[in-house]
């Protein structure tokens, strides 16, 4: 793993530990960036190019997410090298061994992220009694089941349609990683009438102008397939999405996907940040100085980590849906509120409105602490 790292700032971070044991094939860090709020809560996320900067910039991002949700935990993010797609007897035996290793990190509690899921948490769990994202039959709300962060970020895109005149009932929507995340958006926009154009995974992109079917396109993620057997559309590459002509494009896949080398290449009126960190500040920049809507990581898809921090209080799915819809709204309105008084980007006024939050919390901590 890349230990590149050498940032940081007076939010940050807190804690950065590096988990390795060659024996057993185990290599992770966790960044705990900041606790000032509470525990933090963060996805454990497993891929094979994972590195120290990425997490720190992720475990940032947790920070910022909790805080403008007004959570009362803090930000952290752990990352595990290796192909979730290993043998899953060899993927339990590694994430129960980076879990006993950080068993006495009391203030981090695992959730599941890109890689992992409810039964990786269940694993976590077992072995040091501090996750979330559980499945239900342990107690918890199963968040990529029930498309938790899906939902926060169609109520973020619904907030701001208005924003850019925008009709969801026939807006186009492309979304780059049918995934988790993807997959359960496209579903509440379809159910708005809005017609998914365009979907990619790690294979190959689909297009189609006159829509596409959704189901058809569940069953093949289930059987383990690619979008590219579709069957009809336009097949292409995965990095072709980009040039999809379309009035929502949403990123919901892995980080930096939009750069300056690319970003000129996107047609369309609003970018709805599914994954975290999907844009680079240079692009998200130009993004807003061509007069598109770009709407934050952190604002537009905290519906998971609200779902989690319900879950961790014990209370139920519906009062968890509810709590979504209520925070992302509410957060949503007030950025691009915020934004368009001051002249700013949107993710300037998101950033000032969650930094103001965490510096409040860490002014009411002892001082010895930040």
């Amino acid at each position: 793993m890349k230990l590149d790292f050498d940032g940081g700032d007076r939010l940050g971070p807190t804690r950065i530990i590096q988990v390795r044991e060659p024996g057993i094939g185990l290599e992770g860090v966790l960044v705990i960036d900041n606790v000032a709020a509470g525990p933090a809560i963060g996805g454990l996320r497993m891929a094979p190019d994972v590195s120290l900067t990425e997490c720190a910039r992720l475990a940032r991002a947790m920070t910022l997410k909790n805080a403008v949700a007004s959570l009362c935990h803090g930000g952290a993010k752990s990352v595990l090298v290796g192909d979730p797609r290993m043998p899953p007897g060899d993927k339990e035996r590694l994430i129960r061994a980076f879990a006993c290793a950080l068993r006495d990190c009391r203030d981090y509690i695992f959730g599941p992220d890109m890689g992992t899921d409810e039964s990786c948490m269940a694993w976590v769990r077992d072995e040091i009694g501090r996750a979330v994202g559980l499945p239900s039959e342990l107690g918890g709300i199963p968040l990529d089941q029930i498309g938790a962060t899906g939902w926060g970020l169609f109520q973020a895109i619904d907030e701001a349609a208005p924003d850019c005149s925008l009709e969801l009932d026939g807006a186009r929507v492309a979304v780059q990683g049918f995934g988790a995340v993807g997959r359960h958006v496209a579903r509440f926009l379809a159910e708005r009438g809005a017609r998914i154009v365009a979907v990619c995974d790690s294979r190959a992109s689909l297009s189609d102008p006159a829509g596409l079917d959704l189901e058809r396109l569940e069953t093949l993620k289930r059987e383990g397939r690619s979008v590219g057997e579709y069957g009809e559309g336009r097949v292409a590459a995965a990095e072709a999405i980009v040039d999809i002509e379309c009035d929502i494009w949403i990123p919901a896949a892995r980080p930096d996907v939009i750069r300056a080398d690319n970003v000129d290449r996107l047609r369309t009126r609003m970018v709805a940040q599914g994954a975290n960190i999907p844009v680079t500040p240079e692009a998200e920049a130009r993004l807003h100085a061509r007069g598109i809507l770009s709407l934050p990581d952190f604002i537009a898809n905290a519906g998971g980590v609200i779902c989690a921090a319900m879950e961790y209080r014990h209370l139920s799915q519906s009062v968890a849906f509810e709590s979504i819809r209520d925070k992302v709204r509410s957060n949503t309105r007030a950025m691009l509120d915020a934004a368009r008084a001051g002249g700013l980007a949107p993710r300037q006024a998101a950033e000032q409105l969650a930094t103001e939050r965490v510096q409040k919390a860490m002014q009411l901590k002892r001082w010895a602490l930040y």
